[in-house]
Parts: C-alpha cells; sequence; structure tokens
C-alpha cells in the first residue's frame, strides 16, 4: 500500500510517469482489478511502447480478463521487442492452448525452454500440449523432464496424471495425483482431476469428494460442478445433479459441457424437451462438442426420431472418432432402425475403443439375441455383469435370453438379481411378471403385471381419463355404478380379455367397453355390454371406475384353475353367417384356415425380433400339397398378403389357397368366415384368439419361446378349449411343427 501510494503521488504531479503508470498497473492486476490495470499500462505504453516488459503485463492482464487474442498479441509484441523473453514464449503458448492453436503452442514453449533450458513449467505446458496432440509417450517423457528440473511440481505431477490416465495406466496416474495433493493441498486442478480418474474407475463416492474439495478450494469451479452433477445423476440423486449442473451454468453460462450434462439429468427427470433444449444449447455454444450430440442423439432415439439420432452420432463419430459412447449410441439408433448388423459393428468398434465398456457389452448381447445367438449374448451380458456387478440392465437381458430359453429358475435369478439392484426397474418387473405367469403362477404375476404402465412400449396415457374417474382393481362395490373398459396392447390381447366385461357386468356394474373400430362390430355380441366406444375418440363417456383389461385377471382374482374359459363369447351376425355360408357353398372336403404371420409394427422396433420368431414363412406351408383339404387364406396385413400374391405368381408349389380376404373388412366378418371352417390353423396372433373365442377349433403354431398365455409344456389351453397348441421342440424349428401337424390334417381329411 505504501509503494501504490508513493506511485500515486508521483502521477499526481506527472501524469505520463512511465514507471508510475506501469507499475500501479501491476498493482492493480495484483489486487483483483483488471480493467484499471489495463487502463494504466495501456496509458504506460502510451509513454514507452518499446517496453517488452508492459507488452507481457498487458497479456497478463488481458488473460486474467480471458481476452486470449487481445493477450496473444501483447505476448507477439513484447517477443518482437525482446526476442530471448523466455516468460513471453511461455505465457503465449499458455493463451495458444487455450485458442486451440497447438502447433503454435508447441513452439512457443520449445522456443521458452530453448531460451532456458531448465524451465520447468514450460516443459509441463509443453507435455500438455503433446498430449492434446495424443503424443502421449511423449508428453510423458516430457513431464518426467519438468519432474527432474523441479520435483516439487505439483503441477507437474498433475499433467503427469493427466497423460498416464489417457494411457490408461490408472493405479500410476492415481499416484501422481495424490503426490501432487502432497504437494500443494491446496491445488484444486489437482483434486478436480482426481476426480476424473476416480470416475474412470468406477467409484462415484470418492470422485464426489474429490469434486467437492476442489470446489471448497475454488469456489467458482463451473467445471467440477459439472463434473459433480454426472456423479450424482450416477448415483440417482437427480435434483441434487440438476442443482449442480444449474451451478455450473451460472458460473460459467458458456460452459458447453454443463448444459450437456444438464441434458441427461433432465432426460432421466422424464423431462425429454427440456433435455432437448440443453443439448441444443451445448451444441450452440460448442458446434464441435462430441458428447452433446451423443447425448442428444441417444434421447432422440428414445423419442423414436431415428433417423435425427443416427445423424447426430454420426456427427459425434467425426467430431471424435475415438467416442467409444458415440459408436454405443449409434449402435442403439441402428438397432432401432432395425440394421441389426450395423449396429453390432458399432457396438464391437466401441469395445474395441473401450474394452471395459459394459454398456456396449450388453448392446451388443441385446443384437446376438435377436439374431437368436443365444449363447453369444449370455456371454455379453456375463461380461458387462462383469465389468459392472450392478449393472441392472444387464442382468435384466440376460434374465430375457434364460426365459426365451426356457430356462426359467435362471431366468427368475437374473430378473431378480436386476430387481434387487434396481427396485424400480420397470422392464425387469414387467417381464418378470411375464416369466411368472408363463409358468403358471398367476397371482404373484398378474400383480407384477401391473409395471407395465412405467415401461415406455406399454404407458396409458393419463390425459385420456375423466376427471373423478378412479382405478378399479376389484376393491370397491361396483353394484349401480358405471366402469370403463380400457383397450391395451394388440387385437388378440382385446379378443383374449374381453371375456371379462361380461363377469364385471355380472357385479352389477354399467360396462362401457372401448375396443379398435375393426372390432367394434363383433363385441357388440359379447354378454353384458352396455356401450361401446370406439378407440381414439377425442371424448370417453363418464364413468364412476375404469380398468385397463389385461388388469381385469388380477381385479378378479384369477389364478390357473379358475380361468374363465367358457366359450363361445363372441360370436359373428346372423347375417354375415348367411353370407358366408352362401359364398362358399356346400361342403366337398375339410376346409382349413390359415394365418402364417402375425404382420409388421412398424412403429415398434422392440417386437420386429420377436415378430420374426413368431412369423413362418409361406413357403414352408408347401409341404401341405397333397392333402385332400381346401385351405382357405385368413392373413390380413402386410406384408403377408403380399407374400401369397407373389407366390402365386411365380408358380406356387403348394396346396391351393383360395383367398377372400378383400372381402373381411373387420374381425365380425373373419369370425364368420371362421364358423364355415372345420379348422383354424394360425402362428400366435389375432385370429388364433378369434377362433378361440368364438368356439372354433384351432391350431395354434407356437414358436419355443412361447408366450406366457400358452403356458410352458401344454398342447392345451386354460384359456381356449378348442386350442391345440403346436410348439417348437427346438428354437426356429418350423419344420418340425408343420410334419407334426401335416400328420394329424391327414387324419382329419380321412
Amino acid at each position: 500500500m505504501q509503494a501504490q501510494r508513493l506511485y500515486e503521488e508521483i502521477l499526481a504531479q506527472q501524469p505520463r510517469h512511465f514507471d508510475a503508470l506501469h507499475l500501479l498497473g501491476v498493482i492493480a492486476a495484483q489486487t483483483k482489478n483488471p480493467e484499471r490495470a489495463l487502463e494504466l499500462i495501456d496509458k504506460a505504453i502510451e509513454v514507452n511502447p518499446g517496453s517488452a516488459l508492459a507488452h507481457f503485463n498487458r497479456g497478463t492482464t488481458l488473460q486474467d480478463l480471458m481476452r486470449w487474442q487481445e493477450a496473444n498479441a501483447s505476448y507477439a509484441r513484447a517477443i518482437a521487442i525482446k526476442s530471448d523473453y523466455a516468460d513471453a514464449y511461455f505465457n503465449r503458448g499458455v493463451v495458444q492452448t487455450t485458442l486451440n492453436q497447438r502447433e503454435a503452442a508447441l513452439a512457443s514453449y520449445e522456443r521458452a525452454i530453448a531460451l532456458r533450458p531448465g524451465y520447468a513449467a514450460a516443459y509441463v505446458g509443453l507435455a500438455n500440449v503433446l498430449r492434446e496432440l495424443k503424443q502421449w509417450e511423449a508428453a510423458l517423457a516430457t513431464c518426467e523432464q519438468a519432474i527432474a528440473l523441479e520435483a516439487n511440481s505439483a503441477e507437474a505431477y498433475c499433467s503427469r496424471g493427466n497423460i498416464l490416465r489417457d494411457l490408461r495406466r490408472l493405479p500410476a496416474a492415481l499416484g501422481s495425483y495424490e503426490r501432487a495433493i502432497a504437494l500443494k493441498p491446496d491445488n484444486a486442478e489437482a483434486f478436480f482431476n482426481r476426480g476424473l480418474l476416480q470416475q474412470q474407475l468406477r467409484e462415484p463416492g470418492a470422485a464426489l469428494a474429490s469434486y467437492d474439495r476442489a470446489i471448497a478450494l475454488k469456489p467458482d469451479f463451473a467445471e467440477a460442478y459439472c463434473n459433480r452433477g454426472v456423479i450424482l445423476k450416477q448415483l440417482n440423486e437427480l435434483a441434487a445433479a440438476l442443482a449442480s449442473c444449474e451451478k455450473a451454468i451460472g458460473l460459467k453460462p458458456d460452459l458447453a459441457q454443463a448444459h450437456s450434462c444438464r441434458g441427461t439429468v433432465l432426460e432421466a427427470l422424464g423431462q425429454p424437451q427440456a433435455a432437448l433444449t440443453s443439448y441444443d444449447q451445448a451444441i450452440a455454444l460448442r458446434p464441435d462438442l462430441a458428447e452433446a450430440y451423443s447425448n442428444r442423439g441417444n434421447l432422440l432415439r428414445d423419442l423414436d426420431e431415428l433417423e435425427a439420432a443416427l445423424a447426430d452420432c454420426t456427427q459425434a463419430i467425426a467430431l471424435a472418432p475415438d467416442f467409444a459412447e458415440a459408436y454405443s449410441n449409434r449402435g442403439n439408433a441402428l438397432y432401432g432402425l432395425g440394421d441389426r448388423e450395423a449396429a453390432l459393428a458399432c457396438y464391437d468398434r466401441a469395445i474395441a475403443l473401450k474394452p471395459d465398456y459394459a454398456e456396449a457389452h450388453s448392446n451388443r448381447g441385446n443384437v446376438l439375441r435377436d439374431l437368436n445367438q443365444w449363447e453369444a449374448a449370455l456371454a455379453c451380458y456375463d461380461h458387462a455383469i462383469a465389468l459392472k456387478p450392478e449393472y441392472a440392465e444387464a442382468h435384466s437381458n440376460r434374465a430375457t435370453v434364460f426365459h426365451a430359453l426356457q430356462r426359467m429358475t435362471e431366468a427368475m435369478k437374473s430378473y431378480d438379481r436386476a430387481i434387487a439392484i434396481k427396485p424400480d426397474f420397470a422392464t425387469a418387473r414387467f417381464n418378470r411378471a411375464n416369466a411368472l405367469l408363463l409358468v403358471g403362477d398367476f397371482e404373484q404375476g398378474f400383480n407384477e403385471y401391473e409395471w407395465r404402465w412405467k415401461t415406455k412400449s406399454c404407458r396409458l396415457s393419463q390425459s385420456r381419463r375423466e376427471p373423478g374417474q378412479a382405478l378399479w382393481l376389484g376393491k370397491e362395490s361396483l353394484a349401480g355404478k358405471t366402469i370403463l373398459l380400457l383397450n391395451e396392447q394388440g387385437f388378440g390381447d382385446t379378443i383374449q380379455f374381453c371375456r371379462y366385461a361380461t363377469l364385471v357386468a355380472m357385479l352389477g356394474a354399467r360396462v362401457v367397453l372401448e375396443v379398435p373400430g375393426v372390432l367394434l362390430n363383433l363385441v357388440t355380441s359379447l354378454e353384458g355390454i352396455a356401450q361401446t366406444v370406439l378407440q381414439g375418440s377425442q371424448t370417453l363417456p363418464a364413468a364412476d371406475y375404469y380398468c385397463p383389461l389385461l388388469s381385469l385377471p388380477l381385479a378378479l382374482k384369477t389364478t390357473l384353475p379358475n380361468v374363465p374359459s367358457q366359450t363361445p363369447y363372441l360370436h359373428s351376425s346372423d347375417e354375415r353367417r348367411s353370407y358366408w355360408r352362401d359364398k362358399l357353398g356346400p361342403r366337398s372336403r375339410p376346409r382349413v384356415g390359415l394365418v402364417w404371420s402375425g404382420g409388421f409394427r412398424r412403429n415398434q422396433p422392440e417386437l420386429w425380433a420377436l415378430n420374426d420368431r413368431r412369423n413362418i414363412p409361406l413357403a414352408k406351408f408347401a409341404v401341405l400339397k397333397n392333402l385332400d383339404i381346401e385351405f382357405y387364406s385368413l392373413q390380413k396385413g402386410e406384408p403377408a398378403e403380399s407374400e401369397l400374391e407373389e407366390a402365386v405368381t411365380q408358380g406356387w408349389e403348394g396346396p391351393p389357397i383360395i383367398d377372400v380376404t378383400n372381402e373381411l373388412q373387420d374381425f365380425a366378418d373373419t369370425a364368420a368366415l371362421i364358423e364355415q371352417l372345420d379348422l383354424v390353423i394360425s402362428v400366435d396372433t389375432s385370429t388364433a384368439h378369434l377362433a378361440g373365442a368364438i368356439g372354433q377349433r384351432v391350431w395354434v403354431l407356437n414358436r419355443f419361446d412361447t408366450c406366457w398365455r400358452w403356458l410352458l409344456d401344454r398342447t392345451d389351453s386354460p384359456w381356449y378349449p378348442t386350442a391345440t397348441l403346436y410348439r417348437q421342440e427346438r428354437a426356429g424349428d418350423w419344420d418340425g411343427v408343420l410334419r407334426r401337424v401335416m400328420r394329424d390334417l391327414e387324419e382329419l381329411g380321412e
């Protein structure tokens, strides 16, 4: 303060005194008043433009103000005046590094070292640039030189830790950070970098402690708040994670990584549009931020904007070719688009880049599972779990393979493990419900089946419920009440479970049943229905209660022995039956309806692999050609209708198949036609349920990984007394199924 007063007195008498202006500027900079410092130093330079030191100090002041380009120019001017100015070369290297002018920074540091061979800090700066240029071994050697010159350099040990972390020499990296902290306990950067390493080591608690310490030392450390948010999200402390990201943004509004991290937290909080906005902000701030593109791509995939998701992930890879997470996310987008081979290649690349990437191993398993490579899929899940034992999704995915292989004890153990790790894991709970139902445990199974509403693929829209309606699950009396039974899932599900509407009516309720348009005429035959309403109607009738159709078995306490199996419970009209009786004419030989495909649900890629396993290529039915049977196609929808048309055009070698499906406008028409047949042979699809519901004889051609409703190891069905099940004896073996069908059809024709 005494020196400052002295210089101020000099300046009062001599306003253009160079030393007074210059040194007052330096004091202002030291007392954290950079704007005043710059003003004074600029005046000093006006007096003496040839002072290298003044230009140097102007550069340091501009650095404090983060005016990097101007700082760079000031250091260049200092060097022009004093060509051997090692400190100016060093500081220019720092600024050029910040400006991503790496080659220029390299030259600056090298010149500083040439001028001052013992300049340890310049070696550290040079090592940092070499690291950014991915010349890791050279960077490490340079860091070792810095330490040899200055054994107590915390900055050198911190930089050494960063390089070792990049080289995946993690224990050595941790040792370097610990040494840096021991040398300089108030080194916030060392704590921050140690936190990054602990994240990599999957030690979230330790990483959080490191970030907290960095923040305690440097309260405006925005990057530490940002990474703290990442850790808190991993720990599922979402509110705290969001607050940490918001703090980072408040401290540094242009910190793109904080906006990207905030997006991941908002996504986890179920706020996808807000998350999308955060990713957009991150990309606007830093168009080269690969992680923001990758994160946005992953969200767009979840929003079923698959092409946009693919574009974002591809852009992330273009920006960062060694970005393992972007390859995995790109694989997810390709998987959603049905391109399994390309998805597999992406996961393989992600694993090559990051061998301990548990998520990529699990995702790879999902593709192999869909390709029916069960054992290879299990190996992927096992690898993922070995890398990350508490990885609930991998345990759940592993369970689905055991489930498909009908190894139910192992499936249950894996589902239970996933749920123990993550009790609110809706997908695992829903899949476990299917497993319980498959083994006939309806009591537990239907209770767990309610978790379906929390899964992405099966969620009831809250907006469709009228005010005042309450969910009915069997507890309240329905006498004199109106209940709305809501349609859900596929046509077959509606046909199977609409039988419960009659039972609900028997409880004294006025029953309103919501159904898709193609089922509207058919369900009017259902006993006890007071009103039907078309699915998708803008308004639903007033009701006291509502219940989704597939919640009715739970509400009515269905167990395996008391399944309501009375059929028929649906009927076609007399008029439609008469039409088809006249259309088909007198019967001369057995009439059999065929359904070989359950259709293609373009908007549900998660079901594509199951559809592939469920459907049978029409060509396989050619083995039935010599039977004295009249076959009718009951096949509606693409691609099956085109498959039949193409087969006939190209000289179909199978039995003649009469196709009158162009006259089938809805399920009531199909029911009337089926009533004129002797038998329906169908894959597991809505027509099989329709035949069973109207009491017609039906043979269900069933995949090995059977749906829960057909149960295990049965040839009959408690749901449909007229059904016979022909299940694959091994996965994918339709030939064996059709041989058994042909044998039994020969008896039918006798």
